[in-house]
């Protein structure tokens, strides 16, 4: 299977934990690609919708090759920090530009990894949640999971040995 990860995080601390531990546990059976928003040249949605929702978007960027690659995926993990009780923009960047192929995205198997500063009971997580069960909603979208992790030091996700755990038989359960 192929997986591409949208890794929302510019920084090398949690998301980037979470995406490690996972990979560990998928990359002996599947083909794994991240994509790192922040080191592309995307712009965001405009709304013009002169992609129809199909033809790829007009801009002269990074954009339709960052798709291309979502589309031909088996599996798509958003890895994303929680930045201001939502995704980060670097991720919403990427989930926006989707939409220039979104008739191609249907039915899509999808995962979600949360690592944010406050316990996963807290709200943000139930507002990320739910904008992915409506994206889910009306892609089609199959969440293979969403896991939320509490982690607020850069490194706290990498030394949490169950949540490491955890992520790597997630990967290898995929």
């Amino acid at each position: 299977m192929k997986i591409v990860i949208i890794n929302g995080s510019a920084r090398k601390g949690n998301t980037l934990s979470a995406i490690n531990a996972f990979m560990d546990g998928a990359k002996e059976k599947h083909e794994i690609e991240i994509i790192q928003p922040d080191k592309l040249n995307i712009a965001f949605c405009k709304g013009c919708e002169v992609c129809g929702c199909h033809k790829g978007c007009i801009d002269k960027d990074d954009t339709n090759p960052t798709i291309d690659k979502i589309v031909e995926a088996d599996l798509v993990v958003f890895a994303s920090p929680v930045y201001w009780w939502g995704l980060s923009a670097q991720t919403k960047l990427i989930i926006d530009k989707c939409y220039c192929r979104g008739s191609q995205l249907n039915g899509k198997k999808v995962g979600v990894l949360v690592p944010g500063g406050s316990p996963v009971d807290a709200k943000q997580y139930v507002i990320i949640k739910d904008q992915f069960d409506c994206i889910a909603d009306y892609l089609n979208w199959d969440i293979q999971f969403y896991k939320p992790f509490y982690a607020v030091g850069a490194d706290e996700l990498k030394n949490n040995k169950e949540a490491v755990n955890e992520l790597t038989e997630l990967g290898k359960s995929i």
